[in-house]
């Protein structure tokens, strides 16, 4: 009972020291890209510093950067809400008595965050591809706020959807994504991976919604993390998530008439 308690706080302050470090990192990082501003386009909108090699850089660089900062990020915005899931994993390995509790709690987080590190890789270059597109073709970026509002829209109702329901429970669920194999070394890898699929498919509208509104933005970034922990740890989940859906819905229809002059 002793080196369980011990093994629980060991858990908790790794947990609180990565989080710590990665909100910090994430803070000083995207302060620095804050201050180098934007590009002001047409429209009256500015496009984030994200999407742009910095003087002297190669793409491969920024894109070894942007990937760096986003797999950062996703440490400091989505560990609050996996916390549980580990939780969950660490409580089904020991009972069965193992002693590589840590080591294949590691793992799963480890496999969690390499599907997140993934969907940075995929959004550089679509990132970047569309800021190519809208600085050659000035028509196309003065549609972009409207664009913008339309993506916020939409992921407002995706909030609605039964696909949201069934990946929210089981990111929340006790035992619906937490399979018996997964207790080895290989077996703690797919459930990372298994964890970081449901969890990728559950926050897509909210993931767009960063991408769009800015994704090197700090206030955006927190507004992000604590819809995403609010939905998966306050009591009534879905509730939640329809709350802040019908919230996102009305914030997308204000950013769609503010760009068209109604607001």
């Amino acid at each position: 009972m002793a080196t369980a308690q011990v093994s629980q706080r060991v858990f908790f302050c790794v947990s609180a020291l990565a989080f710590v470090a990665s909100a910090i990192v994430t803070f000083v990082w995207c302060s620095s890209m804050s201050t180098m501003g934007g590009m002001p386009m047409p429209g009256g909108w500015t496009m984030s510093m994200a999407w742009m090699r910095m003087p002297g850089q190669t793409w491969t660089g920024a894109a070894l950067s942007f990937v760096a900062m986003w797999s950062v990020m996703m440490v400091a915005m989505m560990l609050p809400s996996l916390l549980p899931m580990l939780l969950r994993y660490r409580q089904a390995v020991a009972a069965v008595g193992t002693s590589r509790l840590a080591r294949l709690t590691a793992i799963v987080a480890a496999g969690y965050f390499f599907v997140w590190t993934l969907i940075g890789v995929a959004a550089f270059p679509l990132g970047v591809s569309l800021a190519a597109v809208e600085m050659q073709q000035p028509t196309l970026a003065r549609g972009v706020p409207i664009a913008v509002g339309i993506v916020v829209v939409i992921a407002g109702f995706l909030q609605f959807t039964s696909w949201k329901a069934h990946h929210l429970a089981c990111c929340r669920g006790a035992n619906v994504c937490l399979p018996a194999s997964s207790i080895s070394a290989l077996g703690a890898w797919r459930h990372g991976l298994r964890l970081g699929l449901h969890c990728s498919y559950c926050c897509a509208g909210l993931t767009a919604i960063l991408l769009v509104i800015g994704v090197m933005d700090l206030r955006a970034m927190t507004a992000v993390a604590i819809a995403i922990t609010l939905e998966r740890l306050a009591p009534a989940g879905q509730r939640v998530a329809r709350a802040l859906g019908a919230f996102i819905v009305c914030a997308g229809m204000f950013l769609i008439a503010r760009a068209v002059g109604l607001a």
